[in-house]
């Protein structure tokens, strides 16, 4: 997209915020489809079991299920917020990495978890989108990048809290596989969006064209005051008159007092 037309320019952005927007909300839909789809059949085959060979196809399917409906509002809005904020201004990174943060989260509930226990939701991939913006923001720095990152720890700054062992029933292992995946997807893909411009300074674009035409160094260089014409010039001002007084003489009478 050519920076040079703002209008070409804030339409595009617009599209491309849209459209991560309605991609956010339909894997929304698809959660609440299978959340309903979840109370008529056994889930169980599809969460992640800790330290077990059929437990490796929780990491797939974990993801798309939850434990109750507060559980997967909570996802949801998540999900609807961060998914939107990476795809807009992130989307070929974001498209590349939802492998890694799909699956980051479920590795880290198996390998980390207590046998027989089960994990499901997919808090793992919030968490590893929340640090997949934050590193984004941190190595690119950009301006978009900052206010991505920014507005990503301000509504979810508290997940970071949550890699840790603290409540019972959370699973601190899937968040923990998700921030690290959203850490490395972050690492490796920092370079995969194109970066906004510049702005440039003037004595950049000075040496630039100092660099392609060397005839334009002396014409930048400054001029002696003597070879600098005057384009105005202070008049003197007018000096004042003396007018001159006689002094009185010894013989003149004295001036008469006031009667």
């Amino acid at each position: 997209m050519d920076n040079a037309d703002p209008a070409a320019q804030a339409l595009h952005d617009r599209r491309r915020l849209w459209r991560a927007f309605n991609a956010s909300l339909a894997f929304v839909a698809l959660l609440l489809a299978c959340f309903a789809a979840q109370q008529q059949l056994d889930w169980r085959a599809w969460a992640v079991a800790p330290q077990s060979l059929p437990g490796l196809l929780g990491i797939l399917g974990a993801p798309l299920l939850h434990g109750s409906l507060k559980h997967l509002a909570a996802n949801a809005t998540a999900l609807l917020i961060l998914g939107t904020l990476a795809g807009s201004v992130y989307p070929r990174a974001s498209l590349r990495a939802l492998p890694l943060l799909w699956i980051g989260g479920g590795i880290g509930a198996w390998w980390l978890g207590t046998p027989g226990s089960h994990h499901l939701g997919a808090s793992g991939l919030t968490h590893a989108l929340m640090l997949l913006l934050l590193t984004l923001g941190l190595l690119r720095r950009d301006r978009a990048a900052i206010a991505t990152g920014m507005i990503a720890v301000l509504f979810y700054g508290s997940m970071l809290l949550t890699v840790l062992p603290g409540e019972a029933g959370i699973s601190w292992q899937s968040h923990l596989g998700g921030a690290l995946a959203g850490l490395l997807a972050g690492l490796l893909l920092r370079n995969h969006d194109p970066r906004p411009p510049r702005q440039r300074y003037s004595w950049e674009i000075e040496e630039e064209q100092t660099l392609a035409d060397p005839a334009l160094d002396e014409s930048l260089e400054q001029r002696a005051p003597g070879d600098v014409p005057v384009l105005w010039q202070r008049q003197p001002e007018p000096r004042g008159v003396v007018l001159p007084f006689r002094r009185p003489e010894r013989d003149d009478p004295p001036p008469h007092p006031p009667a």
